[in-house]
């Protein structure tokens, strides 16, 4: 069986996370797809950056919601890189994306961003958040949705269950190998983050995950050769 491979943050392992420069690295990869993460700034701009805070990924700091989009333009994301809106990811790659929903506010501007781009088949959306996944399936019922978690991914299937969720992305250390049966049992395809060794990779088969998240390039390429 082939796993599905996703770039995490494009590909931070290699590049400055969240940044157009880690999604172009990433595209270059035989990926499946391209995980990114959402915040709203302060004047409602679809910001792309993983935390609520400036403090580590930029050289400014407190809040994103404290910034305007323009503010933000100012800030190093890395390697002199900016930080990225959703949009201008969407133009400067090709692969399909999963788009985190970090901030539940940023729940209706990603629908509205699928919308008016016609993202329906591109961009799968998925979150830790229960409520912002039920927010998005009620304005957009036919865009599939990925349910996230950590420690509690024993509950991930009947969550992601009354979501309607037909996957779930699950931390690997806490993964259970009961889980992932229960997850296929209930027709729920099972992704796991972050898979950055071959080791880790060993694990991702063993437990006979449909698909990996990863930083690394080389994962990407394991997975590829071994198809």
């Amino acid at each position: 069986m082939s796993l599905l491979t996703v770039g995490h943050r494009g590909l931070m392992g290699v590049e400055p996370e969240n940044t157009l420069r880690s999604f172009r690295r990433a595209d270059r990869e035989p990926l499946d797809a391209i995980e990114l993460d959402l915040h709203l700034s302060k004047d409602g701009a679809l910001v792309v950056m993983h935390d609520a805070e400036l403090d580590r990924t930029t050289d400014g700091s407190g809040p994103i919601s404290d910034f305007t989009l323009a503010e933000l333009r100012e800030l190093d994301a890395g390697a002199g890189e900016r930080i990225p809106t959703f949009e201008e990811v969407v133009r400067s790659v090709r692969a399909p994306l999963q788009a985190e929903i970090k901030d539940r506010a940023a729940a209706h501007g990603l629908a509205r961003a699928i919308t008016e781009g016609k993202l329906h088949e591109r961009v799968t959306v998925i979150s830790f958040h229960d409520d912002a996944l039920r927010g998005v399936r009620e304005q957009l019922p036919a865009t599939p949705l990925v349910l996230v978690a950590g420690r509690s991914s024993a509950t991930a299937p009947e969550r992601a269950g009354e979501l309607g969720a037909r996957m779930v992305s699950l931390e690997l250390r806490w993964l259970e190998a009961d889980t992932v049966e229960r997850c296929h049992a209930a027709g729920i395809k099972v992704i796991s983050w972050t898979v950055n060794t071959e080791e880790d990779l060993d694990r991702a088969r063993e437990l006979r995950l449909d698909g990996v998240v990863t930083d690394r390039p080389e994962i990407v390429r394991a997975v590829s050769q071994a198809v």
